[in-house]
């Protein structure tokens, strides 16, 4: 468990001064709600996301780089709730990453976690990011920060998400695999061919990776081969996921190591293979 209070080179939020920041998950939920806005709210925060930022922001993939954004679009506490200009543009991943290495950073053992939300559009299985903390008591409790917000309509409370509601992706795996769920209504649903069992690998290869502390973009990929179809799925492969799932496979068999450079099927730079760093910067 002590491993999830240990800053990974991705979370690591570099000389961030703690003193200011409370260390609820809570309080640190809210806060991270008011310094991120997701590149998908333009019309539910009625906010005109500049070009540059829409397309620069989140491929910042380091939570260091992301804190240098906003202390460069404002000089308030972090405390302070931002106008969306003052804000970083992101994704869920983005919430995710923030909440997590504030808990760290604040004496809290945390971790981020792929999977499926299904509170967004009726009846699909939503590719998504949220964050996780332990208890006292051992447990872990499940928080979406980008959904604290009163334009998102949901019936249970962020900070406490039901795992019925938000199901991380080895539960999804498996339940594909019984036929449970159908996979095409897990993915990316404004993009058709972005959904399928092999997207539910993707996701669940990232998911893994995070609790082995190399938190990724939603489109980081790697591996010999370029899966992006179900008919790319060999035997092997739903063998080798089957045991993923299962947690019979750890993220330290040489098969499922992320390597140092991965490829990054971003949505506006393209597709480019991105070395990844092994230690914070200097």
């Amino acid at each position: 468990m002590d491993d999830y209070l240990r800053q990974t080179v991705f979370s690591d939020p570099g000389d961030l001064d703690i003193g200011e920041l409370p260390h609820g998950p809570a309080e640190l939920a809210h806060l991270t709600r008011n310094l991120i806005i997701h590149r998908g709210e333009c019309e539910r925060l009625g906010y005109a996301v500049p070009e540059q930022r829409l397309h620069g922001d989140a491929e910042s993939r380091y939570a260091g780089e992301l804190l240098r954004i906003l202390r460069e679009r404002g000089d308030a506490p972090l405390t302070e709730s931002r106008a969306p200009g003052g804000r970083f543009v992101g994704t869920c991943r983005d919430f995710a990453l923030l909440h997590c290495s504030l808990l760290r950073a604040t004496g809290t053992p945390s971790r981020i976690r792929g999977g499926f939300a299904t509170y967004f559009v009726a009846g699909f299985h939503e590719c998504h990011w949220v964050s996780e903390y332990r208890l006292p008591d051992g447990s872990w409790r499940l928080v979406d920060p980008q959904i604290l917000h009163e334009s998102y309509d949901v019936p249970f409370d962020p900070l406490d998400v039901p795992r019925d509601r938000f199901l991380v992706a080895a539960n999804v795996w498996r339940t594909c695999r019984k036929g449970r769920i159908d996979p095409r209504t897990c993915g990316f649903s404004p993009i058709e061919h972005l959904r399928g069992l092999w997207y539910v690998r993707a996701r669940l290869l990232q998911d893994l990776a995070a609790l082995n502390g190399v938190e990724p973009l939603p489109w980081d990929g790697w591996g010999p081969r370029q899966i992006m179809d179900d008919a790319d799925l060999t035997a092997e492969d739903l063998a080798l996921m089957d045991a993923v799932a299962a947690g019979e496979v750890a993220g330290d068999d040489p098969r499922l190591i992320v390597p140092g450079t991965i490829t990054s099927y971003t949505t506006y730079r393209g597709v480019r293979q991105v070395t990844l760093r092994s230690s914070p910067p200097a």
